[in-house]
């Protein structure tokens, strides 16, 4: 793909939302109320532009943590690239453009009755309701590994204290011990997130404890830009980094948590100094209790406007739902919701909504000034979503070092520019 397509999608994630007026957590008479949950990459983003292309519609997000920690660039924390503030974000800004913001646990959502049932009980009427709940755990699914588990063994999948937990468990690593990471079977958030993390551990363990190993143990024979991070990794950290993929006895089908060892499908025990443990992930609750999920436990939607296929009103968006080719990635969802609250809008007002179009774009860090890429462009055919022909891409094997961090420029400025974007913040 030619770095002037990835510059061009940069420019178009940039913020610009004017502030509007506070509404109120009572519906107004007449005033069409949007409720949306769950505040990151999908749900902030649908949030504010559903404010930006109506400001008469009441718009409430509903949203527990006070401050948003972002998986994207989570890694970079583990490797000491990025402290945590910088990954971490807040709400003033969706305050600010207008978005009233209600932190609490949303517990229940009737399609029929077209209410969302907080923690304490309390009620909220929708007239359209988003769900941008991210992923849950199939906990007990990978035997010995349930969520007392992942305090021994943490999956730090969903950023915020098992990130802190993980990077602990790193730095108190002995020089000359294994960290190794789990790759569970089946979809699951950040296609590329295992790989970048194994690069950004071993930045730090070559800086810190060079005697140590990073191992995968993969679930899949191929992954995402496969040959670009095993090309890095060779360059950079030499055989420090070691896959294995399924056929050679990659699959984990056991943990010992309390031991620090996963068992393979062929009885291999690996021993680990600290266990990164993936597990298999379905679409968050709330999506199970809105009654949009199917056997897979994900969400079946419509392209076009990523509304349920099953629940008229309710629309859906990010690693929760089911919209390949399109990956499970904050910039896809970032995308969704902006499709999504155009076709909301265009429905509240009687009108027909535009086409839907996405893009995508994956950087990975594979070293400090060494950043690859891939791309795609993505568009609804009827229900579903298609790859547009010739479009997208991957970052070429055999790039020079200018490019290679121009590569990391260019995900840097895209992490700052879709925190503009979502939430306000840098």
């Amino acid at each position: 793909m030619k770095m002037t397509m990835r510059r061009d999608v940069l420019l178009g994630m940039g913020a610009g939302m004017g502030a509007m007026a506070l509404p109120g957590i009572v519906r107004a008479q007449g005033a069409a109320r949007v409720v949306v949950v769950g505040g990151g990459f999908g749900g902030a983003t649908a949030a504010r532009y559903l404010r930006r292309l109506n400001p008469e519609l009441r718009i409430t997000l509903v949203e527990p943590q006070e401050r948003f920690v972002t998986c994207p660039f989570s890694n970079l924390y583990l490797g000491g690239l990025r402290d945590w503030d910088s990954i971490t974000h807040g709400y003033d800004g969706l305050r600010a453009a207008g978005v009233e913001v209600v932190h609490a646990l949303a517990e229940d959502v009737d399609g029929s009755a077209r209410t969302l049932t907080l923690a304490d009980r309390t009620r909220l009427d929708w007239d359209r309701l988003v769900l941008s709940p991210g992923i849950d755990f199939r906990w007990g699914e990978l035997a010995g590994y349930d969520q007392a588990a992942a305090e021994l063994a943490p999956h730090a999948w969903k950023a915020g204290p098992q990130t802190q937990l993980l990077r602990r468990q790193l730095e108190e690593m002995e020089d000359g011990g294994t960290f190794a990471i789990v790759v569970p079977q089946g979809a699951f958030r950040c296609p590329p997130g295992p790989y970048e993390r194994a690069s950004m551990v071993a930045h730090y363990l070559r800086t810190h404890k060079p005697r140590s190993k990073v191992l995968i143990l993969d679930s899949q024979d191929r992954f995402s830009k496969q040959a670009l991070f095993q090309q890095g990794w060779q360059a950079l950290y030499g055989d420090m980094i070691e896959w294995i993929g399924q056929s050679d006895d990659g699959l984990v089908v056991e943990v010992d948590a309390g031991a620090r060892e996963a068992v393979t499908a062929f009885g291999t025990r690996h021993k680990a100094d600290v266990l990164n443990m993936i597990p298999p992930q379905r679409a968050g609750l709330i999506a199970d209790r809105a009654g949009v999920t199917d056997e897979t436990g994900w969400v079946p939607v419509r392209a076009d406007r990523f509304e349920s296929a099953r629940v008229p009103g309710v629309h859906v968006l990010g690693d929760a739902t089911i919209a390949a080719p399109m990956p499970k990635s904050g910039f896809c969802a970032n995308a969704q919701a902006k499709v999504a609250a155009a076709a909301i809008a265009a429905d509240l007002a009687g009108q027909e909504p535009p086409p839907a179009s996405f893009a995508n774009t994956c950087y990975s860090l594979v070293g400090p000034g060494y950043g690859i890429s891939v791309a795609g462009v993505y568009r609804a055919e009827g229900e579903k979503v298609i790859e547009v022909e010739g479009s997208g891409g991957v970052s070429p094997l055999e790039a020079g070092p200018g490019f290679r961090q121009a590569e990391a420029d260019y995900g840097a400025g895209w992490y700052a520019s879709i925190c503009a974007d979502v939430w306000g913040t840098a």
